[in-house]
This record gives C-alpha cells, sequence and structure tokens, in this order.
C-alpha cells in the first residue's frame, strides 16, 4: 500500500475513476486482475512537538427537547497545504475503537470565510483531509454532536432535564501531535438556571456561556461534565488536603435528599482511599453523579472525575437499591490504578493510535477488587453484603464453562473484539471476564501475602508501594507485568510470574477460588437466595435458576439468559424464548421455584410450556437437586482473613 500526497479535491477525482479498464489488465488466460493500488493522503506522523496556539472549542447545550449539541471549533493553522483532522476513535475507559462517529453530522469547515472541502480517509474512516487556503491562519469546523434520542440509538446524553458533554465526541483534533502537546480552550452554553461540575476549572462566565481554562487535549478529553436543572455538591472531604466534591444532577429535585448518615458513607468513602494509597495524584476530584433513569447508563473513570450514573432512588431507597453500591469506590480507585498507574501498553500519543489491553486485568481487575473492599470499609456496602455478593461472582465464575476453550487472559481482548455488544451465550463466549474473575485473583493475592507473613502485610502494602508514591504527581506513570510482579516480590518473595499466569492463562476447571479458602471461606449453595442477592434481583427485575435449571427470567417470563450446558441448554432453551407454562400453570418466578423444589421428589419433573417465536414446546427436565443459590461459609479453624480484609482501615 502506498499513501502520496493528494488534495482533496485530487482524491474525489481519483476514487471516481479509479475502475478505469487499464487497472483491470490480466496476465494471461484466468488470471486474476491485479489489486488495485490505494493512493491516499498521507496522514502525518506523531511526533513530540506543541501544537501552534489555542484551538476554541464551543459548544452550544441548549436545545434539549431534539438532544442536539452544536459546536464551533477554531483552529488556528501555521502553515497552508494538507492538514488532516481526527474524530477520537480509541476511547480511554472503553478500551477500545468506540469513537460515536455516526454521532457527528453537518461538518461543514471554513477558512477566510470561504468553504474547505474535507474528504473522508477511506482506509481510517476517522480521519478527514483538508487543503488549508493561502493566506489562511486559522480554520473554523461547524458541526453537530446528535445525542440518541432513544436508547436503541445508543446512550442518552442530554434529556430536559441533565447533560452528559464528552469533549471526544464534539471535536476534531489536528494528526502529527502527541495529544498532551494540543491545547484547547473550551465553552459551554447551558440552558438558563442549570448549574454544572466537571473537573476543568472556569475562567470566566458571559450570561449562560461558561467559559474555561485552556489544558490539553488529554486532559480536556478527561474532564467531561454533567450539568442539570436539579443540582447538588456535597463536600467529601471538609478541610482536607485537596477538593474532593460530589456533583449530583437528578431528574427530580427529591432524589438529591440526603441523609447525615448516607454523606458520612461518601466522606468515608475518600477516608478509606486515602488510608489505602496515602499519596493523591489529583489536585481535586469530581464525582459526576446521575441520579436517572432518563439519562443513558455509565460508570467511566477520569483522573480528576468519574462519570457515574445510578437510581433516581440511590439515597431515597437506600435499603432497596443495591445494584450502584461499589460504582463510586470502582471508578475513584481508578485514579490511582488506570489514569495516574497505567499499562504501558495503553500509554499512547493519541486517540487515533490504537490501545493494548493485556494488562486489564490490574487495570480493571485489582480496581473491581478494591471496588469491592472499600465498599465495605465505607459503609457502602455492609461486610455481610460484601461477602455475598463475593459468592455470587465466585459461583458465576466457577461455573464459566467457556475457560475451556478460552483463557481469562484472552477476555483482555473483549471491548475491541466485541465493543460490549450482547451475546448470547455468554457463559460460554466469554465476556470482559477480567473484571471479576480479576477480582478473585486479587483476593487470591492478597490471602497469599497475609498467608506468607502471619499477617502482618497485605495486597494494601502493595497498593501504597505501587501506587501511592510520588504525592502530587500528575504526569501518567505506565506500568509493565514486570514491574507488577517486581512490586509483588517487594512486599513478600514469591513466585510470582507464574503465580499470575497459571491463573491468567489456565483452563480450569472452575475458578480460582484459592483465594476464598485463604480467606477462611468457602463457596455453597442454600436453597434460598441471601437478602443482598434477593434484594439486587428484585431491583434489577432478575430471577435466578442458573444454578438449578440453568437459566434467568425477567419480569414476563422472558429467558434472559441460558448456562451452556445446563439442563436448560441441553433441553434446547435459549435468551428471548418465553415461559408461558409451568406444570399446567401459568408461569410466574414464584411458580418456577415452587416447581424445582417439588422435583425433589425424583417421582416429580418440572415441566414447562416455552413460546419460542409463534411455536409452543412443552420441555420435561428429570432434575432433582432442588433450587440453589450461591452462599460463603465458614471454614471452621482458620484465620478470617476475608473478614479482615472487608474490615475498615483505623489508619
Amino acid at each position: 500500500m502506498s499513501r502520496s500526497r493528494l488534495s482533496a479535491a485530487g482524491l474525489a477525482l481519483l476514487l471516481l475513476t479509479s475502475t478505469a479498464p487499464a487497472a483491470l489488465a490480466q496476465d494471461g488466460p484466468g488470471a486474476a486482475p491485479p489489486a488495485l493500488p490505494i493512493s491516499l493522503p498521507p496522514i502525518p506522523a506523531v511526533r513530540d512537538v506543541a501544537y501552534p496556539g489555542v484551538i476554541r472549542l464551543d459548544v452550544d447545550a441548549t436545545n434539549l427537547s431534539q438532544h442536539i449539541f452544536d459546536v464551533t471549533e477554531t483552529i488556528p493553522v501555521a502553515q497552508t497545504g494538507p492538514m488532516t483532522l481526527f474524530f477520537p476513535e480509541w476511547l480511554p475507559g472503553n478500551h477500545g475503537p468506540v469513537g460515536p462517529i455516526a454521532q457527528l453530522a453537518g461538518l461543514e469547515i471554513t477558512a477566510n470565510g470561504q468553504r474547505v472541502e474535507w474528504v473522508r480517509d477511506t482506509l481510517h474512516p476517522f480521519a478527514f483531509h483538508i487543503d488549508v487556503p493561502a493566506g489562511a491562519t486559522e480554520i473554523v469546523a461547524r458541526m453537530q454532536h446528535l445525542s440518541p434520542t432513544a436508547g436503541a440509538q445508543g446512550r442518552i446524553t442530554m434529556t430536559p432535564e441533565m447533560l452528559n458533554i464528552q469533549w471526544e465526541k464534539m471535536l476534531l483534533y489536528p494528526a502529527g501531535h502527541w495529544s498532551r502537546n494540543i491545547t484547547l480552550q473550551p465553552s459551554v452554553k447551558l440552558p438558563t438556571g442549570w448549574a454544572f461540575g466537571t473537573a476543568l476549572e472556569p475562567e470566566t462566565k458571559d450570561g449562560d456561556v461558561q467559559t474555561f481554562k485552556p489544558v490539553n487535549l488529554e486532559v480536556l478529553i478527561d474532564s467531561p461534565m454533567f450539568a442539570g436543572l436539579h443540582y447538588r455538591q456535597i463536600d467529601l472531604d471538609p478541610g482536607g488536603r485537596s477538593p474532593v466534591r460530589a456533583n449530583f444532577v437528578a431528574d427530580r429535585a427529591a432524589s438529591l435528599e440526603a441523609t447525615d448518615e448516607q454523606i458520612q458513607t461518601l466522606r468515608n468513602l475518600v477516608t478509606q482511599m486515602d488510608r489505602l494509597y496515602g499519596a493523591r495524584h489529583f489536585d481535586h476530584y469530581d464525582f459526576l453523579i446521575a441520579m436517572t433513569d432518563k439519562l443513558g447508563g455509565i460508570g467511566l473513570e477520569h483522573h480528576r472525575s468519574s462519570e457515574n450514573s445510578v437510581d433516581p432512588e440511590f439515597f431515597t431507597g437506600w435499603d432497596t437499591h443495591l445494584g450502584d453500591r461499589d460504582l463510586l469506590s470502582h471508578e475513584m480507585n481508578h485514579s490511582w490504578d488506570g489514569k495516574w498507574r497505567r499499562p504501558a501498553d495503553q500509554y499512547v500519543p493519541n486517540f487515533n493510535t490504537p490501545l493494548q489491553n493485556s494488562l486489564l486485568w490490574v487495570y480493571e481487575g485489582q480496581t473491581q477488587y478494591y471496588g469491592q473492599v472499600i465498599a465495605a470499609r465505607s459503609g457502602l456496602l455492609t461486610k455481610q453484603q460484601a461477602m455475598d455478593s463475593l459468592a455470587m461472582t465466585a459461583a458465576t465464575y466457577d461455573t464459566r464453562v467457556g475457560r475451556e476453550w478460552r483463557a481469562m487472559q484472552d477476555t483482555t481482548n473483549d471491548p475491541i473484539i466485541s465493543q460490549r455488544q450482547p451475546k448470547g451465550w455468554l457463559s460460554w463466549q466469554r465476556d470482559e471476564d477480567y473484571y471479576s474473575e480479576g477480582q478473585l485473583i486479587w483476593l487470591d493475592v492478597d490471602t497469599t501475602i497475609r498467608e506468607r507473613t502471619n499477617g502482618r502485610k497485605s495486597l494494601d502494602d502493595f497498593a501504597r508501594a505501587f501506587y501511592g508514591i510520588e504525592d502530587g504527581s500528575y504526569d501518567p506513570k505506565p506500568y509493565t507485568f514486570e514491574d507488577v510482579v517486581a512490586a509483588l516480590n517487594g512486599v513478600v518473595e514469591n513466585d510470582w510470574a507464574t503465580f499470575l499466569r497459571t491463573r491468567l492463562d489456565g483452563h480450569g476447571p472452575g475458578a480460582p477460588l484459592d483465594g476464598l479458602a485463604r480467606g477462611g471461606w468457602r463457596l455453597t449453595y442454600a436453597e434460598t437466595p441471601s437478602d443482598y442477592q434477593k434484594t439486587l434481583y428484585k431491583e434489577l427485575k432478575r430471577n435466578d435458576f442458573t444454578y438449578s435449571l440453568g437459566f434467568q427470567t425477567g419480569d414476563s417470563n422472558n429467558i434472559r439468559s441460558v448456562q451452556w450446558g445446563s439442563p436448560a441448554f441441553k433441553a434446547g432453551l435459549a435468551i428471548g424464548m418465553e415461559i408461558v407454562a409451568v406444570n399446567g400453570r401459568a408461569a410466574d418466578a414464584d411458580g418456577i421455584a415452587e416447581a424445582i423444589t417439588a422435583a425433589k421428589d425424583p417421582a416429580t419433573p418440572v415441566e414447562l410450556i416455552v413460546k419460542d417465536g409463534d411455536q409452543y414446546r412443552t420441555i420435561r427436565f428429570d432434575y432433582h437437586d432442588g433450587l440453589r443459590y450461591p452462599r460463603l461459609e465458614r471454614i471452621e479453624g482458620t484465620p478470617d482473613r476475608l473478614g479482615d480484609i472487608l474490615t475498615p482501615r483505623r489508619r
């Protein structure tokens, strides 16, 4: 493939004439035609030099009814001639090439008041080629970012009550420069009376237009905004060494009503993070929290902030809404793990350079571990709730039969392969298992350290040595697998490389549950769900028969998952089918549970009538082991290391 210099007009002409007969000449009878040469303007190589001038990025976010963000971007230029602009493709925290370029519309570029034609690169469709005309000192790009208006179109980022500005969705940037060397100054026009939270620092305000201090492109994309009509900010570290704030926006003002105890729990989160790491790698930190069932869900990490979507009843339904309890602790943990210290193969020069995900079992897996641990230490979860959650995780991955053909390490490629699309056979295909199976591996590491040092040291010592150094440093500090192993050996000598690779690359059978046993607990099953699972699944409208017949249903008796190799799988059930009757009666979750219990009598089968499209089938299950729900059971006579892990740190 060759890439020659070519004007936008010349490229358009080439594309129109690329099927010229001469290009299809054959060498002889029956020979295939030669491949057509591809000639495109070059995309400049990335150089670590400053881009001249400051790009102005002005966003009008007032068209709430149509969910349209209008964008004007003014880009200074130092020379005329060919120029390439990128739309960000590889998005941090998403771990894949998922920049929503289809939501970019209306792109029109001008210079000196005259239109400048652009041509999209056909090999790299996130790149736009232009020719800057003589005499131009800047170009102006006008465009729209079209937020989805319905969930089927993608994640909704604007509603009548709130919005979420993610800068990477509404800008182009010059190719050929490191992101940290491109400076932008953003401004936003918000609806009158709205307030906002962001890690950006305000500079001036003119009516409804807020202008922020200039930052480099990496910091800008790492600093989204939540804004809304119903807004509340809570100081989570009063008198602390650097501000930590929770910025809430809500569908309804009533959702913002938090008790003193709930606020203290959020403050405990900050305290426990400080006690874990010691150092802070931010001069301020802003939780951005949408209490909504209208704005699209999100949990996304940033260095000085995080984007979080929780149930509108996060505060007002505290006892009955558990699904979001470890979200804030997970995302804040990323300020240390993933943002300040980040995998070396994710430390790339710009947002159109491919990421590699080989260390996501650290980046996300260890964060999943500490997200749950800090949730328990701070009181976001009780110790029992954290243990019940861990039991559910252990059971899920202990029965993840897809490990027979696909090692957990390979699931770090899933954000690129699957791009977070739904799967029909999750237990066989596997998904982003580096999160929660990674959690089990880090429990294994933690309890091993505690065992080998008779409780004198733990994974917390690794965390402080690896992430809690260089207090006040904000520049990213990349790491490799060898760095992780060396830091673990700095805590306690062990063959950590083999320890980790065995668990990352192995095929089972079963999940790595040694950490549970070493922690003083074992996975077992009971005929009733734990209080935590019962409350959580009521909130999620989920009915779980995974460990008995092998399926889950939703509130309408539609099958939501089928465990590969289970009785349900062998009977031919699949996602999307509907259970209409059980043992001759109209189906509901209680009826299915009662039938499974009754079938403990070997003479009693479970009989389901299932609707598959316009077809009905009757299925009989010869299953007699009753209902099974995961629990943790204490191993008598062993140290309760897991209990110690979940106990709040006092210093």
